[in-house]
């Protein structure tokens, strides 16, 4: 067993689920070591950010707030970034036409996964059910980019 590779995928996992499989035959693992230690790696990112994502929401309004107040303190203006962005206009887009199941499933695989858990546990935080979309949507799409990965080596061999 090539626990170099596994430790890698996992931990690559962790941040950007995505991609993590790609170097899984460069190590020579199997393909059901690729899919675990992909899914393992995103399902403990995913699990540490959603359940984290409060204080970091908490901790941003707190920096903001004193942003502010030196803003004022020092008669300075303050410039407020923008709100609607273009990627908050389309997660609010997405979010208004998928739901919490599209919201838990495709926001930790194509933002990565502490940005999609945030976001997901921002939108739908006390919804019980977003936590568990959140695993079987790693579960679908690393059994998805793994296979693609494995056909591809196959067919370049």
């Amino acid at each position: 067993m090539n626990w170099t590779g596994i430790i890698t995928i996992f931990l690559s996992a962790t941040l950007k689920f995505m991609v993590s499989p790609i170097p899984g035959p460069l190590f020579n693992l199997s393909f059901f070591e690729t899919y675990l230690a992909a899914c393992s790696g995103a399902v403990v990112g995913t699990a540490f950010f959603y359940f984290a994502a409060e204080y970091f929401i908490i901790r941003a309004k707190k920096k903001k707030a004193l942003a502010m107040k030196n803003a004022i303190l020092e008669k300075i203006p303050f410039v407020e970034k923008k709100k609607f962005t273009r990627i908050n206009r389309l997660l609010i887009r997405i979010k208004r036409k998928l739901g919490v199941v599209g919201i838990s499933f495709w926001a930790p695989f194509f933002l990565s996964i502490p940005i999609g858990a945030i976001v997901v546990a921002k939108f739908y935080g006390k919804n019980k059910m977003t936590f568990p979309l959140m695993c079987l949507g790693v579960f679908i799409n690393g059994l998805v980019t793994t296979s693609i990965v494995y056909i591809m080596e196959y067919y370049a061999k």
